[in-house]
């Protein structure tokens, strides 16, 4: 399955807002400062995760981006979704019934094994997704990212957020 370059992007990017204390926000020109991103770009798939009741928008001098709900009931699924679309990756087109050898239409009283397994899998892989959420993914990103670097970030945000 291909997915867009903005699902890496959406989710990191939540990933980022549920680190921060609760009700702070990005402006989405920071969210694309610190992942070094087309502010215009990041901008259209935050707008999709908003549209999809996963950030919210705030105004004001301390305004921008923030989680929607807690970070718990955020799902990889419904990230996918949001970006991506909800609509199933694999379209049987009947192709078996195509060509010199097709019979008629009666003789195919279900889909092919082919269109089967491809469904089964892409249940299986959306169930995988629907088991983790954001809180997860936050959790594992903390274990894995190098000290050094989270020293970084937070004196990068301490710059930044102090100018706002």
């Amino acid at each position: 399955m291909k997915h867009s370059e903005g699902l890496e992007w959406a989710i990191h990017s939540c990933s980022l807002l549920a680190a921060l204390p609760p009700g702070t926000c990005l402006p989405s020109k920071l969210l694309a400062e610190f992942f070094d991103l087309p502010e215009a770009y990041l901008a259209k798939q935050m707008q999709k995760l908003s549209q999809a009741g996963i950030v919210e928008t705030r105004r004001g001098p301390r305004g921008g981006y923030g989680l929607a709900r807690p970070s718990a009931d955020i799902t990889l699924l419904q990230m996918v979704e949001a970006i991506d679309g909800d609509a199933q990756h694999f379209r049987c087109t009947e192709i078996r019934r195509c060509g010199p050898t097709g019979v008629a239409n009666r003789h195919y009283t279900r889909p092919c094994g082919i269109a089967r397994s491809l469904w089964k899998a892409e249940a299986a892989w959306r169930e995988e997704l629907n088991k983790v959420n954001l809180a997860d993914i936050n959790r594992m990103g903390q274990a894995e990212t190098p000290p050094e670097q989270i020293a970084k970030a937070l004196k990068w945000f301490q710059e930044k957020l102090a100018g706002a």
